[in-house]
């Protein structure tokens, strides 16, 4: 697969590449790999997750991620370069909430108090305004961390598994989300800091998609609202792309049903398969299905190709993403230049 952007796009200043989808198009899966992508260039990444799914532990097939970060993997070495390391990072709103406190509050054990109380839970439902500037507040203080931040790993590059496409501006737009509950105060001051990473060349939004209609058009609407929401558009990735090994004659052929059955027998029949009518039947019907497929396919990646966003597009692998489909497509990522 290669990038269908016309021209190739440098990517190298972003920092933080916030990485959304549709619910089953692989949003997770396309985190963890950009993350396994860019360490592979000798970057020290950070995958972050906020979702609260344990979905990095499962991925990577490593222990329930903490509430503090941990290295996970390395990038695959390539040529001379050093792979880097990555690390993950799983936020949840509490104690992203417990931690704010104890900063600009200085609770310490009276914070752990209200969690028994139910106080945290309590104020990160009843404002979701409040808890996605926690979560975001978070990415942005491993993003500033510089050599004053003595304790902390500088990374060079940060990975966020960010909510749905439905959801996303909404949660990174968290100063205008927040407009009508705190005007004044840290939490506001915390946002408005927020969006000034957010806003900035280092931040780039990109979506994950698959060639249906529904995520597609889902993808066209959450970069008109990103971009409504002065929010930057990276690159469209194009997922679970079936293999494209058919010619258009032998796509026609089998939508319109007119496969030289005879031809399927014998070369059946050169392989030393026991063929019958009842298989020929079968993969005919299966032939035309991936036809008609392929089709609709074309039609979708023709409306992607509009979007004037760069894309690429990532195979469906045959036995599932493991961690070494994850390494494979992290490979695919790097080839084709968004890392």
């Amino acid at each position: 697969m290669t990038t269908h952007a016309e021209q190739p796009f440098d990517w190298s200043g972003v920092q933080l590449h916030v990485v959304t989808g549709k619910g089953g198009t692989g949003k997770s899966t396309i985190a963890a790999a950009l993350a396994l992508s860019l360490a592979s260039t000798g970057k020290d990444v950070l995958l972050c997750e906020v979702e609260g799914r344990q979905g990095i532990a499962r991925m990577f097939d490593v222990d329930p991620l903490p509430y503090e970060e941990r290295r996970i993997a390395r990038g695959l070495p390539v040529g001379d370069v050093a792979p880097g390391a990555v690390h993950a990072l799983h936020i949840d709103a509490e104690s992203a909430l417990l931690e704010y406190l104890a900063m600009y509050y200085k609770l310490g054990r009276a914070g752990k108090a209200l969690d028994r109380f139910g106080v945290i839970d309590f104020a990160t439902t009843i404002a979701p305004g409040v808890r996605d500037v926690l979560l975001t507040g978070k990415v942005y203080e491993a993003a500033r961390r510089n050599a004053r931040n003595k304790k902390a790993r500088a990374y060079d590059a940060i990975v966020l598994d960010a909510p749905p496409t439905g959801r996303i501006t909404q949660f990174l737009n968290v100063n205008g989300e927040l407009a009508g509950l705190a005007k004044v105060g840290p939490i506001k001051t915390q946002a408005d800091t927020v969006m000034t990473l957010f806003r900035s060349p280092k931040t780039l939004v990109h979506l994950v998609t698959v060639l249906e209609e529904m995520p597609v058009q889902e993808t066209a609407d959450g970069i008109k609202e990103l971009r409504a929401a002065q929010l930057p558009v990276g690159a469209v990735i194009v997922n679970l792309v079936r293999a494209r090994d058919l010619g258009q004659a032998d796509l026609k052929a089998a939508r319109t049903g007119t496969l030289d059955r005879e031809k399927i027998t014998a070369d059946l029949q050169a392989a030393k398969v026991d063929v019958t009518h009842e298989m020929v039947d079968a993969l005919v019907l299966e032939a035309r299905d991936h036809a008609e497929r392929r089709a609709l396919e074309d039609a979708q990646r023709a409306i992607v190709s509009a979007l004037d966003v760069p894309h690429y597009e990532l195979p469906r692998l045959a036995d599932g993403v493991d961690l070494g489909g994850l390494y494979e497509l992290a490979a695919q990522l790097k080839d084709q230049g968004l890392a």
